[in-house]
């Protein structure tokens, strides 16, 4: 499973290799891989609907519970299966329509990591490599966006999704954290078994709220759905893979794999069920305007994303049946319907349903493949979108609580995503032919092959859905409500009140779709204040917080060291003196001195060293009384036993003296051009600090030093870090991502001195 998971991101770093092959075969190599995931998750079909399970560990920070557990059940069976043959298709697709993009090798880097990181998130066992791999998700998701980043509306969409994500992920850990807290465990399995414990703590409101805003802002629901619309910038690749069949579902499936554990109360049914139903009328309307082929699948994705939320809020045994059923259809449909809005532009040279028509005659395989993924959508017999469509009618009608506003309200919502659905599907392939940029012919075979298979997967589904989906949706359900159901899918139940609600819904949508001119004459005529739109208050956020950041740079990044050093001294000494003198008393401090001669002699030789460099009149006199204090203090090192730091003290001291001989010969005149009452200030800034430095120092060794560090470092340097030498063991191994760090530091300070040596270089040349 580890392998499965993380091979994306090993075979990504070989994609730039795979451009040697020819182009017809660079496209197929790297859509071997989605496919061949698919194939081994495909392998635990029966071993999942045979009722078992697949677990698997892997220590990575057992210290604080935190290790690579994987584990798959139907849930995330289901979903590992949608997200690879979906990428099988979208990858195979992108061979084709981005073929002559110079950056196709940086677009398959990009996808093939935010593939890997779906997978680890919807098979991971653990809360924080879950959170690992749904930042991940946020930080590919950000590049694929603002692929095109020359494009100044690219950059401001691919901002405001990780914006929006990272922050809502954050959220999301916080609440992570607090559930962990309360159930003594990441294990994401086992919070089912601690249900009652979970939701009787008193901060299991906190934590349902934190986690649940990370989810919100994933699966773009009210108010946090303003960026998915925006996220259409990126290439059509991309929005079908991210924007409708993975990405926005990662937190619906975080929301049915917490629920055994955190749900069951009002807070948690009531929340999730009227943040998606307003999600799913809210989006549904806003599509009503737009005329972007895209634009109206995005609102239409928000619109469904709302409704297998409110599934979920609605709780019941039928409701979870018909949120797989659900889920599984839509992933298909609108994959097929993104690629083919994707091929109609590529093919024309616009997306605009206005400037489109009768393309039937020349796009066939094309038309094909979009009528019968609208049929799936609309939800007509006998495809799998009808199956899910009157399961959901059908949990509506049922729900125990606002069941006849439920209904009415999902009617709606569902009208309006059929209208959407024959703008989409239809009215570019029929009535008149329309000039467009592009003389338009049919698509490649890479590009129509992957979606004319999510359409027939879709009608065989429907056809065959008693016997395909049905073990595996029942066995889907142990992960979200922990108990099999047993509820048969079947095609056809009859001519059913779902059955009567379905074909009102079609029929309504068509009505509107031919009084369309009318209804939007109407709509015009309304006009929304900004205050009532959340987009509006993210981009104030964004600005304030942009105005913020510009001033306080100009105070607190000047450009001039001495101001640097200024406030960084006035920060310490204001923090950490008003912690220290409320909470320690300065009279107790009792310290006996008894210094040697040597101790004596070398403190004189400092004080008059440090006079030498404040008192200097030139620069050469400043560096020596400073290289001898430097000197000095790797004495003190020697004289307590510690040679090692002693060395390092000397090789920095005299590096940095060296660097700074060379320098001044760089500098200008020296030349005192304080004025007395800069002076005065600097005087009090640097006796502040130099008087917080003392009293820590004395409060320090005036207490006795009982701390366990030094025992814990001796005890476990040998057999824990394999070293004798406690300091390199404590530098590399225990302190290893601070001395990381470090080096980090210092290597790219080497690469920027190198590149302005280079770039004074080839001035010189010029």
């Amino acid at each position: 499973m580890l392998i499965a998971v993380l091979v994306g991101f090993f075979y990504s770093l070989f994609i730039p290799l795979l451009k040697k092959l020819p182009k017809s075969l660079f496209g197929i190599a790297v859509s071997v891989l989605p496919l061949g995931i698919f194939i081994y998750f495909l392998s635990f079909y029966n071993q999942i609907t045979n009722g078992g399970t697949f677990q698997q560990s892997f220590s990575w920070i057992p210290s604080l519970g935190i290790d690579f557990s994987f584990y798959l059940d139907g849930l995330s069976l289901t979903f590992s299966l949608i997200i690879s043959f979906v990428g099988f298709v979208v990858f195979l697709y992108a061979s084709s329509y981005m073929k002559d993009n110079k950056f196709i090798v940086r677009f398959y880097v990009y996808i093939m990591i935010f593939m890997a990181s779906m997978l680890g998130l919807v098979t991971s066992d653990n809360l924080i490599t879950l959170f690992v791999f749904w930042e991940l998700t946020s930080i590919s998701s950000f590049l694929l966006i603002g692929f095109n980043h020359d494009k100044e509306r690219s950059r401001y969409s691919a901002l405001q999704a990780l914006l929006v994500t990272g922050l809502g992920g954050l959220s999301m850990l916080a609440g992570f954290i607090i559930i962990s807290n309360i159930s003594g465990s990441y294990s994401i399995s086992s919070l089912a078994n601690l249900n009652d414990v979970l939701i009787n703590h008193k901060l299991y409101a906190t934590g349902v709220i934190l986690i649940l805003i990370g989810a919100f802002t994933k699966s773009a629901q009210f108010p946090f759905h303003f960026w998915l619309p925006n996220a259409m910038e990126a290439p059509t690749p991309v929005s079908a893979y991210l924007h409708s069949a993975t990405m926005v579902k990662a937190g619906i499936y975080l929301i049915a794999r917490l629920n055994p554990g955190l749900g069951g109360t009002d807070l948690w049914q009531n929340l999730i069920l009227w943040v998606g139903v307003t999600t799913m009328l809210f989006a549904a309307i806003l599509a009503f305007k737009q005329t972007d082929l895209k634009k109206l699948l995005a609102y239409s994705t928000l619109s469904v994303l709302g409704t297998l939320t409110m599934l979920i809020g609605i709780g019941s045994d039928l409701a979870i049946k018909a949120f797989m059923i659900y889920l599984v259809a839509h992933s298909l449909y609108k994959g097929a319907l993104f690629l083919v809005a994707g091929s109609i532009d590529h093919e024309t040279g616009t997306r605009d349903i206005d400037n489109l028509g009768s393309l039937r005659k020349y796009m066939p395989i094309t038309a094909t493949i979009a009528i019968l993924a609208s049929l799936s959508k609309m939800g007509i017999v006998p495809l799998i979108g009808f199956v899910g469509k009157e399961t959901v009618y059908a949990s509506v009608l049922e729900a125990q609580n606002f069941s006849n506003i439920l209904i009415v309200l999902t009617i709606a919502a569902n009208i309006f995503v059929v209208y959407i659905t024959i703008s989409v599907g239809f009215k570019p392939f029929l009535g008149e032919l329309k000039n467009t940029p592009i003389k338009p012919h049919e698509v490649p075979f890479p590009m129509w092959i992957g979606p004319l298979f999510l359409g027939i997967i879709g009608l065989t589904l429907g056809m065959f859905s008693s016997s395909i989906i049905n073990n595996l949706i029942n066995f889907t359900e142990l992960g979200i409500i922990t108990k099999k159901l047993n509820i048969p899918v079947k095609l056809w139940h009859g001519f059913t009140l779902e059955f009567g609600l379905s074909v009102l819904t079609v029929t309504l949508g068509i009505l509107i779709y031919f009084s369309q001119t009318k209804i939007k004459n109407v709509i015009s005529s309304f006009s929304f204040t900004n205050y009532i739109k959340p987009s509006f208050y993210y981009d104030q956020f964004l600005n304030k917080t942009l105005s913020i950041a510009k001033n306080s740079t100009k105070v607190l990044q000047s450009g001039y060291l001495r101001y640097y050093i200024i406030w960084i001294v006035l920060a310490t000494v204001i923090l950490a003196g008003y912690t220290l003198f409320n909470y320690k008393d300065v009279v107790d401090i009792n310290v006996s001195f008894n210094p040697t001669l040597l101790e004596i002699i070398i403190t004189l030789i400092m004080i008059a060293s440090t006079y030498i460099a404040i008192r200097a009149k030139s620069r050469m006199y400043s560096i020596i009384g400073v290289g001898v204090i430097g000197y000095l203090v790797a004495v003190i090192f020697l004289m307590y036993s510690a040679p090692d730091l002693a060395m390092t003290q000397f090789a920095v001291e005299t590096l940095t003296v060296i660097i700074f001989v060379l320098v001044i010969y760089k500098l200008p005149k020296f030349i005192p051009y304080y004025s007395t009452r800069r002076r005065i200030r600097d005087f009090i800034v640097a006796g502040s600090g130099g008087l917080l430095m003392a009293l820590l120092a004395l409060i320090i060794i005036s207490e006795p030093l009982t701390s366990e560090l030094k025992r814990y470092f001796a005890e476990n340097s040998l057999p824990l870090g394999k070293g004798k030498n406690i300091v390199n063991v404590i530098l590399v191994d225990f302190r290893a991502f601070d001395t990381m760090g470090e080096i980090t530091v210092l290597a790219i300070a080497a690469i920027g001195v190198y590149a302005l040596l280079k770039l004074r270089k080839n001035e010189n040349k010029q």
